[in-house]
């Protein structure tokens, strides 16, 4: 029997890239929290809130965010296009994302086709017991069995991690932001935060410091919470790759499979700024940022492929 080598020199222990990006994203999610808290924060002493109307407000964002977090998978799946197969109608697809499932342990997901010719792939849902696989025609045309399989088992790490909860929270905590942000910039334009910090400071100069760095970074807050939510985004999808993996013991079918979807020229017409972080590579081709960096939502493919042919 050959024993495992031990791993070359360059070389990712697949355990240890888990535990790095879980790691990270946390962290991440932390930051989330701390710009949404200290944004309200400043917007209530800026504008001069009460406790009633700052009251109002947080019910709101509760509202809005708990709506956000249930319904997010139906919406996508609508906006996206998709339609639920049996394995009678795709049994290639079905049947292995049902011996993955096994394998890993996870709840059988319901499985979703997009009737487009570009490959690509994505998992939703709000925990295992309510996820969804989705793909495109294009991916079960172009790639082989086994490549389809590096693919499923990549969205089954995505249940199996937990990352389409982090990626709904991140998406949520976002648009939190977002319309705290817009709240309080209506607010400062039609000017009662200058009528507040006027009544309560005198008039003074400090009053009109505190509204225009509060403004500042009702202005900044999105943005920074727009790159965050990409950094997870990044984050999690090393952390599928690393995982799925593991789970296929393939991945070099995994490799092979995004180097496929990638040099692949099609658009997928079904995606769109707000689900392009679902996917397993980037589908808005014609739109890539210039600021990849920062504002991309997936990490660059030859990383990627870097990384699992070195496990």
């Amino acid at each position: 029997m050959t024993l495992p080598s031990a791993p070359t020199p360059g070389s990712t222990l697949v355990y240890d890239r888990i535990s790095a990006n879980k790691r990270t994203t946390w962290l991440m999610m932390i930051g989330f929290v701390v710009i949404l808290t200290a944004l309200i924060g400043l917007a209530a002493y800026a504008l001069g809130l009460g406790l009633g109307v700052m009251g109002f407000v947080g019910i709101a964002l509760i509202v809005y965010a708990l709506f956000s977090y249930w319904a997010s998978s139906s919406i996508v799946l609508s906006i996206s296009g998709a339609h639920e197969v049996t394995k009678e109608e795709e049994w290639e697809f079905v049947r292995r994302v049902e011996n993955l499932s096994i394998g890993s342990g996870l709840p059988m997901p319901r499985t979703w086709v997009i009737e487009d010719s570009a490959p690509n792939a994505f998992a939703t849902g709000r925990d295992p017991n309510h996820s969804h696989v989705v793909v495109t025609r294009g991916l079960l045309d172009k790639l082989e069995p086994i490549e389809l399989e590096g693919v499923l088992a990549h969205e089954l790490s995505h249940i199996g991690n937990y990352d389409i909860r982090v990626m709904t929270l991140a998406v949520v905590l976002a648009g939190l932001i977002a319309l705290v942000s817009d709240f309080f910039l209506r607010w400062s334009f039609m000017g009662a935060g200058g009528r507040k910090s006027g009544k309560d400071k005198g008039g003074g100069g400090l009053g009109i410091i505190i509204i225009v760095l509060a403004v500042v970074a009702a202005i900044l807050a999105p943005i920074i919470a727009q790159a965050i939510k990409f950094a997870v985004s990044r984050q999690r999808e090393y952390l599928a790759d690393a995982s799925g993996a593991l789970l296929c013991r393939h991945p070099e079918a995994l490799a092979r499979a995004l180097e496929k979807i990638a040099l692949d020229p099609e658009p997928l017409e079904a995606a769109n700024k707000a689900t392009a972080h679902l996917y397993i590579s980037n589908p808005l081709k014609e739109h890539q940022s210039f600021l990849n960096n920062l504002f991309s939502t997936h990490p660059p493919t030859e990383e990627r492929i870097r990384l699992l042919r070195s496990m």
